[in-house]
């Protein structure tokens, strides 16, 4: 017979490294109590991670550097949880803003836009991600890249845009079909669309 730890193990051995799972992935091979006295065994031993309260990760491990255990990204964690609650999000803020190379600041703060309900939890125990619901309508988006580059330009402000990141909008633009970005312009503010537009015209 296996324990209940063995079989856990078994189940994120084939899933892989790099998995990032809840309680609730193991419903069927244990009680919650025995479930969460397992996972408190794995964590001690080192062979999983905990990212967050009731969040884990089974890491990949980095031998080629010696880097060792390898944490999961904030953007990793946040799909994991969107995938649990069948929700959708969409980094805003200077995430978004540093995902498409507007900015170089590497944020503190993670704000991602979703269809679910609002709060905020802490990842490593240092990094605020927050959830903040907005209608699902602003989320309609078919283009993820016209979505991000949507919300990032909120942000930053019409007033503010640096030629260097008119420059950069471009460039991710013309790498994504005029075709797709059309759907999303009446998703845009007026301003965001002249600058998208604008982009394919210039091409």
């Amino acid at each position: 017979m296996y324990s209940v730890e063995q079989k856990m193990l078994a189940k994120l051995s084939r899933a892989g490294r790099g998995k990032v799972f809840f309680p609730d992935y193991f419903i069927k091979l244990g009680s919650s109590d025995s479930i969460r006295k397992a996972l408190e065994q794995l964590v001690v031993k080192g062979i999983i991670i905990r990212v967050a309260r009731g969040i884990y990760c089974y890491p990949k491990i980095d031998h080629e550097l010696g880097l060792g255990v390898l944490n999961p990204s904030v953007d990793e964690i946040v799909a994991a949880i969107a995938k649990r609650d069948h929700m959708k999000v969409v980094p805003t803020s200077v995430h978004a803003q540093n995902l498409l190379g507007l900015s170089t600041q590497v944020p503190m703060n993670y704000i991602y836009l979703t269809n679910g309900w609002s709060r905020q939890i802490t990842v490593f125990g240092r990094i605020n991600v927050r959830f903040k619901q907005t209608a699902l309508k602003n989320l309609a988006f078919h283009s993820r890249l016209a979505m991000l580059i949507t919300f990032a330009l909120k942000d930053i402000g019409k007033d503010n845009l640096t030629q260097g990141q008119l420059s950069r909008i471009k460039e991710l633009l013309l790498n994504e079909p005029k075709m797709v970005v059309e759907k999303d312009l009446a998703l845009m503010p007026v301003w965001i669309r002249k600058i998208v537009t604008s982009a394919y015209e210039q091409k």
